[in-house]
């Protein structure tokens, strides 16, 4: 047990820990011009950050209607984003030192990302982080995505933890409202600053308003010791 008492931290991954947003943009919108939607924007984009790439793909043959399968879809979506997220993603810089503050403490971490596994793990590898979790669930992996609870429940179960003792990071509106489904503490960090309104993020126990550009690991670090002495 860590010196924070019976705590377990499960970081989202896109948008959270690393700045791959861009690379899911860039991705999708080759993918859509590709079948004849040509005027995809970013903040088309910012609609579906939270939700998991299969989600979205059935979104996007609902609205646009689009001729390809889901798998076909899924597949080259996953391919492009590979290509884009292999060649450059960025950590955000206080995230790294904040995993590094958890990890000296022994704390137990853990990513549960809508990503699929294979992207998971090629980020966690490419920028370095993987050493640090040994913990990865892909929402590929349990039977709803984000807002539902299932892959926070399914990381807290590989960590052995309760849920009740589990602290959760997120960028997206979906990605806080699971959380609190889960019976977990949320630190919420809105990827998207003007939707810090969302009564999705009201539930978060810390919600840093302005995004990654207000977020230090030390305030999110004393927050959470603060968060277990009154939970103790």
């Amino acid at each position: 047990m860590s010196t924070l008492g019976p705590v377990a931290v499960i970081f989202d991954l896109d948008g959270t820990l690393v700045d791959s947003e861009p690379n899911y943009f860039e991705a999708g919108r080759q993918i859509l011009a590709e079948q004849g939607v040509t005027d995809y924007t970013l903040a088309d984009h910012e609609r579906y950050v939270g939700i998991s790439t299969q989600e979205t793909l059935e979104r996007w043959k609902e609205r646009y209607g689009l001729r390809a399968s889901l798998d076909e879809l899924l597949a080259e979506t996953n391919r492009r984003y590979l290509e884009l997220a292999r060649a450059a993603t960025r950590v955000y810089p206080e995230m790294r030192k904040f995993v590094e503050l958890l990890a000296g403490e022994g704390v137990s971490m853990a990513v549960a990302s809508g990503s699929s596994s294979e992207a998971i793990e090629a980020i966690l590898a490419g920028t370095g982080l993987g050493s640090w979790f040994t913990t990865v669930v892909s929402a590929q992996e349990v039977a709803h995505g984000k807002p539902a609870p299932d892959i926070f429940l399914e990381a807290a179960r590989r960590l052995d933890t309760s849920p009740a003792d589990c602290v959760v990071l997120e960028d997206s509106a979906p990605g806080s409202a699971a959380a609190h489904a889960a019976g977990m503490r949320c630190i919420a960090i809105p990827y998207v600053a003007t939707q810090a309104e969302d009564p999705a993020f009201a539930t978060a126990g810390l919600l840093v308003r302005g995004g990654q550009a207000e977020f230090t690991a030390r305030a999110a670090f004393d927050w959470l010791v603060g968060s277990a002495a009154a939970s103790s």
